[in-house]
């Protein structure tokens, strides 16, 4: 013990550079795992000897009992350990044997993910959400969750617990040293290759015997073949005629022969068809003629139309468009019962497309035509209001069941639209005009004011610059409301338009039921248009004066004054005369 009082002696530092060379020589690493030899077993201790260490490292019997390694553990035999520390602060060596299994196991489970092998385990308890799994070969425990323990709902798993099986790697998180497994995978990995095996036996076209009625859908009927393989009939591959549901036709436990149309070997699935084993009904569309009326069954209604059976097998859709020639926005089942006989017009046939296009309005009188040939546009008739909207009313005419449509600019020539509008409701007897009948469209436009007479005639024989005399209505910062004698509109006279001299430009100036003049300064009777202005009828009286009484010398530098007073000394003297 003498040697190592003094801690510098040169027997201390021969000592520490032997044992550094030897721990240099056998590579003892911290992190590392290494195999350590047993040297002694008493009730609470292993000793270990690994050569290159300080001192012998020490693990507790009740660890190897927690890695169910206790009854493996012989003298002279050697055990896989962690070197967690070469030495502590105490100067011993730190090992651990169940973190040397865990990371070994790590590994081992590594290389099965990457090789995607499956891996022996046994199911330990239930947890939270799922259950533990260990792995047989390493002790490793794992997670499956409760959706991955079978491929169908199971509510009772206790004849699974500590049963040996095959599971498959699905997660593996090395930070937090957590793995996640599935039995699931398995489970169905093994029944989709005996799937497969069983689908081989069949082919497209083979006729399958007996199949039995398991279950159905809105979209279709499962059928179990053999007691091996369900298969599918789509709804659409039940029948020729239209059917709404599978429960119409069929009970479980029924059996049904069924022709194989299609085989899926990716997704493991057959296609099957009843309805392929008896003739098509769509080869006797050739029986029928486009634009011959038949007589045909509802089979089906919608929101959009009704199926139709022209027969057993052979169905079509009657558009809601081809119901009705005035009834456009009306319910089908409004119109029709399941069940009923109507006629109809065959309007095309698609032989490609398999496709029959009917009408139900073509059997019947076109009330537009009707309406057209005894009213033609220009007639009067009698109407009821059926109906209105912020801009329009609709006019049921008499004796059809038409609705014509008054828009409410053609209400009145003087009055205000909306205000006009607003003088009808429901129910209101007026007599209108046609304005346009659309038979393609089944539209028909009336109009009520046309049946008075127009007051913009009053223009027909008036000319722009000609020269007007107006009532003055009213008057504002716009300018000037007034209304031509002997006319019932109204017009503005804008600010702009009533001086040539802009200090004279007031609207104040003139007073309701003042008499004056004014110039048609714009007229389009087409577009019943017209602009007066005063302003236009002083430059038309400044020119004339100009013209009438300045020599081709001297008029052209008349000042506007003279111009004004020479016009008003000749309108005083035509009032004297």
């Amino acid at each position: 013990m003498e040697i190592y009082k003094d801690l510098s002696s040169p027997a201390t530092k021969q000592f520490e550079e032997l044992l550094n060379s030897q721990l240099s020589k056998n590579k003892i690493e911290e992190g590392k795992v290494i195999e350590g030899k047993i040297t002694k077993i008493t009730n609470k201790y292993i000793f270990l000897f690994i050569p290159g260490l300080k001192s012998e490292p020490v693990i507790d019997v009740n660890e190897m009992k927690m890695i169910g390694m206790k009854d493996k553990i012989v003298e002279g035999g050697t055990i896989s350990v962690l070197l967690e520390k070469i030495e502590d602060k105490n100067g011993d060596v730190v090992v651990s044997a169940q973190k040397a299994q865990k990371i070994k196991g790590w590994n081992q489970l590594v290389k099965c993910y990457e090789n995607n092998e499956l891996i022996n385990g046994k199911i330990q308890s239930k947890t939270k959400g799922g259950v533990i799994v260990e792995h047989i070969e390493t002790g490793s425990l794992m997670f499956c969750p409760g959706s991955q323990i079978s491929d169908k709902p199971i509510k009772n798993i206790d004849h699974l617990i500590g049963v040996e099986q095959k599971f498959a790697l699905i997660k593996l998180d090395m930070v937090r040293g957590n793995s996640v497994v599935s039995r699931r995978q398995v489970v169905s990995s093994n029944k989709k290759e005996d799937k497969a095996k069983i689908i081989e036996k069949f082919k497209v076209g083979d006729i399958i015997k007996d199949a039995v009625v398991k279950g159905y859908s809105s979209f279709g009927c499962f059928f179990e073949v053999n007691n091996e393989i369900d298969v599918l009939v789509h709804l659409q591959e039940i029948s020729y005629s239209r059917v709404n549901h599978p429960d119409e036709i069929f009970n479980i436990g029924e059996k049904h022969d069924l022709k194989i149309i299609s085989i899926d070997m990716e997704k493991l699935q057959i296609g099957c068809s009843i309805k392929q084993l008896s003739p098509d009904p769509f080869e006797h569309i050739s029986n029928y003629e486009i634009g011959k009326p038949y007589q045909v069954k509802v089979v089906k209604i919608t929101d959009y139309g009704c199926f139709c059976e022209l027969e057993a097998g052979l169905s079509t859709l009657l558009h809601s468009s081809e119901m009705s020639w005035t009834k456009k926005n009306i319910s089908p089942k409004k119109l029709f019962n399941l069940g009923d006989q109507i006629n109809c017009v065959i309007t095309e046939i698609d032989k490609e497309k398999r496709r029959v296009a009917i009408s139900h309005k073509l059997t019947i009188e076109n009330p537009y035509k009707t309406l057209e040939d005894n009213y033609p546009v220009g007639s009067e008739i009698d109407g009821v209001v059926s109906n209105y909207n912020e801009y329009a009313l609709y006019v049921k005419l008499a004796n059809f069941d038409i609705d014509g449509f008054l828009h409410s600019n053609d209400l009145s020539y003087s009055g205000k639209p909306e205000e006009e509008l607003n003088k009808y409701k429901k129910g209101d007897k007026l007599k209108v005009k046609i304005l346009e009948i659309k038979n393609n469209d089944q539209k028909v436009r009336v109009g009520l004011k046309q049946l008075q007479k127009d007051p913009f005639d009053w223009f027909k024989d008036k000319k722009i610059n000609e020269t007007i005399t107006v009532k003055v209505i009213s008057s504002d910062n716009k300018g000037l409301m007034v209304k031509p004698e002997g006319c019932e509109l109204e017009f503005l006279i804008k600010k702009s338009q009533i001086a040539m001299n802009a200090s004279d430009a007031r609207p104040s100036r003139f007073v309701g039921g003042e008499r004056i003049d004014a110039a048609i300064a714009d007229l389009n009777l087409d577009k019943r248009k017209v602009t007066l202005s005063i302003k236009l009828l002083e430059e038309l009286q400044n020119k004339e004066a100009v013209s009438k009484f300045s020599s081709p010398l001297s008029g052209k530098n008349l000042p506007f004054s003279s111009l004004s007073e020479k016009l008003d000394d000749i309108k005083k003297k035509k009032e004297t005369e």
